[in-house]
Order: structure tokens, then C-alpha cells, then sequence
């Protein structure tokens, strides 16, 4: 949050109508002319994890730490900060804009990301400011609000609910120096586009260790969704008078956009009262550490911030998310696969909740060759589910090349994939080396990987050539995948898979597996190895795998790291070889 209040006064019409009393679900208050509107039949929100909010809270820290400590505007710490956040958002499937801040103090980019549902013209847009001050790395102000309305951003990615308005969501750059991204922002936009914008919800500094609950502008009907929330929990939330025209709301204020938002406050000091009802210490500074070296993750209360994110998601749904008919969806993995006569292959059938609540879902295949059979299971799921497709062959199975469609029937839909079956005859053995890009030196393909993990990065030298894949060693919470689908042919009379792997750790434990690296084939695990494998240099691993003949299956590593510590596990010059 800025230091200086600004001097302008903040004209803002306050509409009409309280909040409604709660009874069993928290109701929003009756929206007057020119205010946003909670969705009709809106569905339940989501808990929003503040475990998960956390890990991106000490990722931002590990980024001010980097960087000298900070993360402010125009540093190489924001634009580190502004790297995450937009991975993130685009791995996710949002519509992601840099919008570079030319009469900014310090030019830096503000943040810009739109789920892309709901009707362009209505949109309630959610933000807070990404940039901290110089003196340290800005975990509470404001790396809470940052933090929660991504992982509230990612929920929404995720479960994807029909939307009755558009949802942007924003992270603003020199913030401290005086609102200025958000002000560029507001004045890029034509009359019409500002007309866009049915609410405005800002999020700045919502984890607070001795903090108040705080609510902008708290008796407009704006404000409505994020006080029925808070009351849900008794929480008696109060005005934030301290907040006034300090924050990046101010500017959309100005601009006759209706504004409200969440604080736990900064500098100001807690009163007896607000002790008695909300706990902490009465005299003493919401924020004890506000805009000083101090403010890293020790600085967050996680029952202030869990409740603050939980209230943006109630606000989201409240205000933009729709009922919706029961719905799902139908994948298989891989999509196409080979079979030798009198052999089988399996691929998995996966299905996904797109829409309301969970429903069974009977499944069966179309489209197959004379002589080959499907067989599922379970023959039916609970969408969410997954099964197992087996297609075999008989002796006389017509040879070539079909679609299969595979077909799941729900109580009130269809839905289909496509699955490209190959039939081959017996015969000899048509092996030799089955994986791509072995050695890592040719790109990525045909292996799908986590960003980053197949790289030249000379701190964890490659076995041969010049790249690898390196996955984990951060020293933080994290999952990164490497895979690749593999045809096996049958007839042969050896298959073994072999790959060179090194193991370096900072983990002191002669006991414990605090890090791990899981090996797999399709759906069953070949081996696991952890900190405890730690290692000087290469060490080759080999596994017969003649159990997957005439399969296609999907060769995968899996890296999983805690919270601390690193453990990299390096992997090079993967091989299967039948002969």
C-alpha cells in the first residue's frame, strides 16, 4: 500500500440497500442502478487452499532474495515477480497481456489476465498491487494480495464453471510510488471499455499479523459479496478508513467505477475494541513490519489471509460464475497405440466434471476392426474417474490402421474421444532403439516436460553432449514431470529400458526421503529414488520391460520436492532398446 494518503478527495456514490441477514448461505445485498449483480443460481464457491497461497508467497520471497532483496517496480526482482505470476496464468489457459507503464517512476509492466468466459461487456475485475517497496521483499504488502488472487485465478482455470460475466484479474506495477500503474491502466481504456467494468475489487495487504478485517467502501452494494462472506464467519468487519485513496482502487474510483475490496490493515494501531472482537494486540501497528526489511513470509497471519481468499472466491462466484446443467468430459491417453495379433495394448480413459455436480458415466468403443475386442475397467465411472481400455487382437484381426471412438454415456450427455488403433501381424522382430530424443540434444521432442526441465544449464553438467533433463533442486515446494509416449512392438525377445541418473542433494538426512523421483510406465511404477540416492556422477539404471510388448504406454518421470533443501535429480541419455 502507498505510504502518502492522497490529497484528492474520494467522491464515491454509496448505493443504496444493506447486506441481507444470513441464514444458512451467505446472501448478497439488493444492487442498485449501475452496480454489479451476484449471478442468479450462483454455484458454491471453492475453498481456496491457503497452503497453496503460501507457496506462492515463498516464491516471492526466493525472488527478492535472488535479487537484493526486494521487488520493487522496475527492479529485477518485479520483473521476476511479473515471470512467475504469467507462467503461471498461461499454463493455466488465461488470455495473459504485459501492459508496459510508460509514465511510470520506474517503467515496469502491469499484469493483465482474462478468463476468456462470460460476455465481453460485463466484466468485474479483481486486482492488487505486485510491486513492493525498496527496503525489503514485500511479502504482506503485497505479495498476500498478489498471491491469493492467483491462486483464486488458477481455482477458477481449474474447475472452469459456466460464467455469467467476464472475470479479469490484475497485477499492478508502482503501486508504492504513488497508484501510478494502475492509474496508466485506467486511463488506457476508451469511455466504452471503462463502461466494461461493472466492478472493481482491489486486494491489497490482506494478511496482516496483527490484523483488522477491513472493507472498502463497506456499506455499497459493490462491497456486498465480500461482507456476506466475512459475516458468514461473525467476523464484524469495519470500514477501511485507513486504506482511503491509498491503494489502486482509487484510480477506477475516480473514473466513476464502482470499487471495493478487502485490508488487514498497515501502520495504524488496533484498538481495544477491535482486540476484544478480532483477537491481537490492542496499541500496536496491524502491520508491525509495513515497509520495512521485516515483511517476508514470518509477516503473515495464515488465518487473516485463508480467510481473505476464501472471501474473493466467494466474491467471484457470487458475482460472475452461473448455475449450469451437469456436464463432462471424455479423454484417452495416449491417443493412438499398436496391437500384434494375438497381443493386447491398453490406454487410460479419463473423464473431468466441466460442468455441475458429478455423474455416472457408462463406457464403450465404436469404430474397432473385425477380430479386435474392448473391454473397460470399470466398464462405468464417476465422472473424475478413470479406467482402463483394453483392446486385444485375435489371430485374424483385420491388419491396419482405425479410429476408434470410445464413448461415455452420462444421465444427461454424450461424449466422445478418438483413439488411432494400429493392427500389425506376427512375425519377427521390428525393435532397436524406441525413445526420441534420448540424449535431450534435439529440442524437446517428442518428450513433454515441465518448463524448464530439459535444458544446457552448465550447474548440473549433462552425461554426454550439452543438455539433459533437470528436474527439482530449488529448495521449495514444487512438481515437475518429464514423459514420453513409446510404441513397443512385439515378437521381440528383450526390451529393457535403461537411463543414466544423478542424484545431488542438500538434504543432511541419512534416513528420511524428503525428495523424490518416481519412474513409470503407463500406470506402473518402475522404481523410486530420493535424497537418500545422492550420488557423485552418473549412475545407469536398467529395467526389463517386456511386459508392455505390443503396448503404447507413456514413459514418465515424476520429480516431487518439499519445502526445503534442494534435491535435483538429473536425468540423461535415455534409452529402450528391443531386439
Amino acid at each position: 500500500m502507498k505510504r502518502s494518503i492522497l490529497t484528492a478527495g474520494l467522491a464515491l456514490a454509496v448505493a443504496a440497500g444493506g447486506v441481507a441477514t444470513l441464514t444458512v448461505a451467505p446472501a448478497a445485498a439488493a444492487p442498485s442502478a449501475g452496480v454489479l449483480a451476484p449471478a442468479a443460481q450462483a454455484l458454491a464457491a471453492p475453498d481456496i487452499a491457503v497452503a497453496n497461497v503460501q507457496a506462492h508467497l515463498t516464491q516471492f520471497q526466493t525472488i527478492a532474495t535472488q535479487n537484493g532483496g526486494n521487488r520493487r517496480a522496475g527492479s529485477a526482482g518485479y520483473t521476476a515477480s511479473v515471470a512467475y505470476v504469467k507462467t503461471k496464468l498461461q499454463a493455466a489457459g488465461y488470455t495473459v497481456t504485459e501492459q508496459v507503464c510508460t509514465d511510470c517512476t520506474y517503467r515496469s509492466n502491469n499484469l493483465i489476465a482474462e478468463w476468456p468466459g462470460g460476455p465481453a461487456d460485463q466484466v468485474v475485475m479483481f486486482g492488487s498491487h505486485l510491486d513492493g517497496v525498496s527496503a525489503g521483499p514485500g511479502i504482506n504488502d503485497n505479495a498476500t494480495g498478489s498471491s491469493a488472487l492467483l491462486e483464486n485465478a488458477l481455482v477458477l482455470a481449474r474447475q472452469n464453471p459456466t460464467m455469467t460475466k467476464r472475470v479479469r484479474f490484475a497485477w499492478w506495477t508502482d503501486e508504492e510510488q504513488g497508484l501510478n500503474g494502475s492509474d496508466f491502466y485506467v486511463r488506457s481504456l476508451s469511455a466504452t471499455q471503462r463502461g466494461y467494468i461493472k466492478g472493481y475489487y482491489n486486494f491489497d495487504m490482506i494478511g496482516s499479523t496483527n490484523g483488522g478485517y477491513f472493507i472498502n467502501r463497506i456499506t455499497s452494494a459493490t462491497a456486498a459479496p465480500l461482507k456476506a462472506y466475512w459475516d458468514s464467519l461473525n467476523i464484524q468487519p469495519e470500514e477501511n478508513v485507513e486504506g482511503q485513496g491509498r491503494s489502486d482502487d482509487y484510480p477506477f474510483a475516480q473514473a466513476g467505477i464502482q470499487t471495493s475490496g478487502y485490508a488487514a490493515g498497515a501502520s495504524a494501531r488496533k484498538t481495544s475494541a477491535q482486540a476484544t472482537k478480532w483477537g491481537g494486540t490492542s496499541g500496536s501497528a496491524y502491520d508491525p513490519c509495513y515497509h520495512r526489511s521485516c515483511d517476508t513470509t514470518s509477516n503473515v497471519s495464515a488465518t487473516v489471509l485463508n480467510r481473505s481468499a476464501d472471501g474473493i472466491a466467494y466474491a467471484i462466484w457470487q458475482l460472475a460464475v452461473g448455475s449450469a446443467t451437469n456436464d463432462f468430459s471424455v479423454a484417452v491417453s495416449p491417443t493412438s497405440g499398436s496391437v500384434q495379433r494375438g497381443a493386447s495394448t491398453t490406454a487410460t480413459v479419463s473423464t473431468a466434471t466441466t460442468a455441475g455436480t458429478a455423474q455416472t458415466v457408462g463406457l464403450s468403443a465404436t469404430g474397432l476392426p473385425a477380430g479386435v475386442t474392448a473391454s473397460f475397467s470399470p466398464s462405468s465411472v464417476t465422472s473424475g474417474g478413470s479406467a482402463t481400455l483394453t483392446l486385444s487382437a485375435s489371430a485374424s484381426a483385420t491388419l491396419g490402421t482405425y479410429t476408434v471412438t470410445v464413448t461415455g454415456a452420462g444421465s444427461g450427455a454424450t461424449r466422445s474421444a478418438s483413439y488411432t488403433l494400429t493392427v500389425g501381424g506376427s512375425g519377427g522382430c521390428s525393435g532397436g532403439q524406441l525413445i526420441g530424443n534420448g540424449g535431450f540434444e534435439s529440442g524437446s521432442s517428442p518428450w513433454t516436460a515441465s518448463s524448464g526441465v530439459i535444458t544446457n544449464d552448465t550447474r548440473q553438467p549433462a552425461r554426454t553432449g550439452s543438455y539433459k533433463a533437470w528436474l527439482l533442486g530449488y529448495g521449495s515446494t514444487r512438481t515437475e514431470t518429464l514423459s514420453q509416449s513409446v510404441t513397443i512392438p512385439a515378437g521381440c525377445a528383450s526390451y529393457t529400458l535403461s537411463f543414466w541418473l544423478h542424484v545431488d542433494t542438500a538434504e543432511t538426512t541419512t534416513s528420511t526421503a524428503y525428495d523424490r523421483l518416481v519412474v513409470q510406465a503407463g500406470s506402473t511404477t518402475l522404481a523410486t529414488y530420493s535424497n537418500l540416492n545422492a550420488a557423485a556422477g552418473y549412475a545407469q539404471r536398467s529395467f526389463n520391460v517386456a511386459g508392455f510388448a505390443g503396448q503404447t504406454v507413456t514413459l514418465k518421470f515424476t520429480g516431487t520436492e518439499d519445502a526445503s533443501l534442494q534435491t535435483s535429480f538429473v536425468v540423461d541419455d535415455v534409452t529402450l532398446q528391443a531386439s
